[in-house]
């Protein structure tokens, strides 16, 4: 797994490399961003001939080891105008691996209105012609590509929103089951993907022989053991399955931290009907094709993910998650879980953000274009991105443009990006780490949950939010998924995974210096691209307004960042 491919749209050609030496540690998040580091000019313009699509796997991707299956996507961002990694599970990351693909490099963009495939196959790569395949939505795309490659190839793909190079666009790929819903949702790389000319990467990796751990039974050894953690862990073992990452919402609605009608609150009255549990009992009570337990990539343990069922029993969703629950839902103030689920479902369809439409609709409420808790309003205004409508066009440029458009003056975004489900006023560790991250508001960047501090206060939180980044970015420079990291009671043994599979003599010192090198990378190159410290700042509404869930504003400041 120590190759990478460079695509070329403008030339269409395909060339598969050796992994450089100084790549060696490099996978996941890590080698996205040094390559975007390396290869892109800082003030290229991201939808441009300069920026570079890059996916990567992690070191132990197409392997035994749960959770280890995460798909990098990088550019420079259309939304933050910064570096940007956005990860997803799905099978895109293992096939990659047993093909000995370590990342994909695309670079340059195809003739104005050609759109095109990548191939990868145990043959090598190959660009085929995908005219027929522009502008339809991605579920169908999935359809047809399914029934000329077949129903097991792993497929990464972009929407229409993508195709229309619309800021808010992400870049999913398919799950075991097929469905093509794990999104790279952040950043707007799915415009980066559309610019290039490219809809879709199919992976097939029938055929291919990958090469075994060298040290195989020391290999097998430590994977079992991360498995007795997965299963002696309760939040991994019983939580995660039974509740997905809506259990998440039962938090931060008891700590204030629920984003609530365009972040106006941090409780919200109807988080009952749309929490973990009425998540839970919908599903099993539904029954037909809903499951509450479901794994979104080969092998994983934990089983997070859902399919959500409609009142027939017919699956509406998969997966139906925290973040579009938070954003759709109470930040819209709708208790409706069938009409998230159904928006959740279109802007999979379409190709945008759940996050960034989510906070984009409660910014059009807020504005008087619709009423809070109007789910039928909502769920029109979401299908107007799909008609590609001029509100749908700004609903789909993301938040920070639609409230400028609409003339508002709380917008709820870092950089340009939009705020996930957690109100920073209620949590304020996480608070900082939008503030600061080079990923702009971005809550898998170093999310402080579940960190041993008062999250209404400020005495700590700016230590809490430093160590999660660096947690954070080591996992995504291992192409692992965060939820793994809830149960590793000893994280030495990433490193002692790495070397039994390639037969190096690697520490865990190495990859969390692999990490900070990472995050000094991002933000030098965001320096360089205009993207300087004054801002990294919230919007200035939440250190004004008193958060009446949790009786506070946030109150981090430069002099408390150490600026």
């Amino acid at each position: 797994m120590h190759k990478i491919l460079r695509v070329n749209l403008k030339t269409l050609s395909a060339a598969i490399q050796e992994i450089p030496e100084s790549y060696r540690l490099l996978s996941g998040r890590s080698l996205t961003s040094r390559i975007i580091y390396d290869e892109v000019p800082p003030l290229a313009h991201p939808l441009g001939p300069g920026n570079r699509l890059v996916f990567a796997c992690g070191l132990l991707a197409g392997t035994g080891l749960s959770s280890a299956g995460r798909l990098s996507a990088g550019a420079k961002s259309p939304l933050t105008g910064g570096i940007k990694e956005s990860n997803a599970g799905g099978v895109a990351a293992f096939k990659m691996a047993r093909l000995g693909i370590r990342a994909v490099v695309v670079e340059e963009q195809a003739a104005k209105g050609s759109w095109y495939l990548l191939v990868i196959d145990k043959k090598g790569p190959r660009l085929e012609k995908a005219d027929n395949l522009a502008t339809l939505g991605v579920y169908e795309k999935a359809s047809r590509l399914y029934r000329q490659y077949g129903p097991r190839a792993g497929i990464i793909l972009i929407g229409p929103a993508g195709e229309r190079l619309q800021p808010a666009a992400g870049i999913t790929n398919n799950d075991p089951d097929g469905f093509p819903a794990r999104y790279c949702g952040r950043g707007g790389l799915g415009a980066v993907m559309g610019s290039r000319g490219l809809l879709a990467v199919v992976l097939d990796d029938s055929g291919a022989r990958p090469d075994p751990p060298v040290r195989k039974d020391r290999f097998n050894g430590r994977v079992r053991e991360v498995a007795r953690w997965i299963r002696e862990t309760p939040q991994t073992a019983e939580v995660f399955p039974r509740y997905g990452t809506a259990a998440m919402l039962n938090i931060t609605n008891a700590i204030g931290a629920l984003p609530t009608r365009n972040f106006s609150t941090g409780t919200f009255e109807g988080a009952a009907k749309i929490d973990g549990y009425a998540v839970h009992d919908t599903i099993t009570g539904r029954g037909g094709e809903g499951t509450p337990t479901h794994s979104c990539m080969p092998g994983c343990l934990i089983r997070c993910s859902n399919i959500f069922p409609g009142k027939d029993g017919r699956a509406v969703v998969s997966p139906l998650e925290y973040e579009t629950i938070g954003m759709m839902g109470a930040n819209c103030g709708i208790d409706e879980l069938d009409a998230i689920a159904v928006m959740n479902r279109l802007c999979n369809d379409y190709g945008v953000d759940t996050i960034e439409v989510g906070c984009a609709l409660g910014v059009a409420m807020e504005a008087g274009l619709l009423p809070f808790g109007d789910a039928a309003a909502a769920l029109r205004a979401v299908e107007e991105i799909g008609r590609d409508t001029p509100l749908g066009r700004i609903l789909a440029s993301g938040v920070a443009t639609a409230g400028r458009v609409l003339g508002a003056r709380r917008i709820p975004a870092v950089k340009g990006q939009g705020l996930p489900a957690y109100d920073p006023r209620g949590l304020k560790g996480t608070g900082v780490t939008y503030a600061t991250s080079p990923m702009g508001a971005d809550h898998t960047a170093g999310n402080t949950v579940r960190a041993n501090v008062r999250h209404d206060l400020k005495e700590g939180q700016v230590g809490v939010s430093m160590a999660s980044q660096a947690g954070a970015t080591l996992m995504d420079s291992l192409g692992l998924c965060l939820m793994l990291g809830t149960c590793l009671k000893d994280r030495e043994i990433l490193a002692g995974l790495v070397s039994d599979r390639f037969g190096w003599d690697v520490t865990l010192e190495d990859f969390t210096g692999v990490a900070m090198e990472t995050l000094a990378m991002e933000r030098e190159f965001n320096r360089r691209a205009g993207i300087t410290e004054a801002r990294d700042r919230l919007p200035e509404f939440f250190y004004q307004e008193i958060n009446p869930a949790c009786g506070a504003v946030f109150d981090i400041f430069d002099e408390d960042l150490g600026k």
